[in-house]
């Protein structure tokens, strides 16, 4: 009997419910030709062409190697319920050589979203949320940092700086921590995921939104996406 109490504790305590998680990753591609962007142009701003010694590409369609897709935002649909705390380490979008880094951000609600000015010049902050109140905030040389808390859940906004019109980002709000973006490779990660079976969206802003089924069970999960630009118009 003492033997069998003894098991069960050691157990719970090199496991806990953790040996019931497991993470959820793939990789996320980009099955079409890649088109001929053209560069941004930043003459408009010298200070901002002046931070870049080779031309500037859009974010929208960001293909690495393996056309691996990055800032696809990839998320658990149904969510299991979570114990996890709301983080306190705030979210950092940064604006540095006239863009914003990263360009798709994922935060929690009641978490600390971090703008910064590592460009040393005049921006601004123009977030446009439905489900919080729309945020617009000045940043001029010396304003270095700035930090807004959105308490509402809700699904990508954009974020624009009017000083810049090329300037753009996205940020969704989550009630859950079972989130990711992919990186310029195309994979994401999503970890502590319970077992179960899931719906996995994941979101670009140019090519749309899917969603595949995915179980989670005792370990690893995996699911790919596969992402085609739209047919041209004729």
């Amino acid at each position: 009997m003492r033997r069998t109490i003894f098991l069960a504790l050691l157990c719970s305590l090199l496991f806990g419910s953790s040996a019931f998680a497991g993470s959820i990753s793939g990789t996320i591609t980009f099955d079409s030709d890649m088109p001929k962007l053209r560069p941004v142009k930043m003459d408009a701003d010298p200070d901002c062409a002046k931070k870049h010694s080779s031309p500037v590409f859009p974010e929208f369609l960001a293909v690495g190697n393996g056309n691996g897709l990055a800032n696809v935002f990839v998320q658990v649909k149904n969510a299991p319920a979570s114990s996890a705390a709301v983080p306190t380490e705030p979210v950092v979008i940064d604006q540095k050589g006239c863009r914003y880094i990263p360009h798709v951000a994922g935060v929690m609600a009641g978490q600390p979203l971090l703008f910064k000015n590592s460009d040393g010049i005049l921006h601004n902050v123009h977030g446009l949320p439905k489900e919080n109140r729309e945020f617009n905030i000045g940043m001029p040389p010396t304003l270095k940092e700035k930090v807004q808390t959105l308490n509402k859940p809700e699904p990508v906004f954009k974020v624009k700086c009017d000083v810049h019109p090329w300037m753009n980002s996205y940020v969704a709000v989550m009630s859950h921590p079972y989130f990711s973006v992919s990186s310029m490779d195309g994979k994401f990660e999503i970890g502590d995921v319970p077992d179960g079976t899931y719906t996995i969206e994941a979101w670009h802003e140019k090519l749309g939104t899917q969603t595949a089924e995915v179980k989670v069970s005792g370990g690893a999960a995996t699911s790919d996406f596969s992402f085609k630009a739209p047919p041209r118009k004729k």
